[in-house]
């Protein structure tokens, strides 16, 4: 019987302290860009608030594509171009932004194509192992930068 209290004692533990771990960082606004049903690809928009330590979002999966990647756009030579990172910072009682003009998730090998107004499922993932399911919207626009923060009172 103590064997077994050890055990439930533990699962609770780590169960509390993957929560709370989880909980530390919330979704405040977020959206996935509407393509033409001929474009294979899309992206995800969001701002991720951080209410804990330093944390990175390291990868994020999505069943309505092939493949999700952490991206982000740089100058090189008087051109823009997108890159695949590793992961990206939320400093510690911070916030991240992925918007169309710097760091996003780019969405590739869409199954279907995706309906303005319907709603998707993604699960972010963190370093720390923790993760977070958001749904967001599809819509025709990118998130502005005023539309990214007005949830936040």
């Amino acid at each position: 019987m103590k064997q077994k209290f050890k055990h439930v004692f533990s699962f609770v533990v780590l169960w509390v302290a993957s929560f709370s771990a989880m909980a530390n960082v919330v979704l405040v606004d977020g959206q996935v860009r509407a393509m033409p049903p001929s474009v294979p690809n899309s992206a995800a928009y969001l701002t991720l608030e951080n209410h804990g330590p330093s944390i990175k979002l390291v990868a994020v999966e999505a069943g309505f594509v092939k493949e999700a990647q952490l991206h982000t756009v740089i100058e090189e030579d008087g051109m823009v171009k997108m890159r695949q990172v590793e992961s990206f910072t939320i400093p510690q009682h911070g916030r991240l932004t992925l918007s169309e003009s710097g760091q996003h998730i780019m969405l590739l090998g869409l199954k279907q194509p995706l309906v303005s107004g319907e709603s998707v499922n993604l699960t972010l993932k963190f370093d720390n192992g923790s993760e977070l399911p958001v749904s967001l919207m599809v819509s025709k626009q990118a998130m502005t930068k005023s539309e990214g923060h007005h949830h936040h009172n």
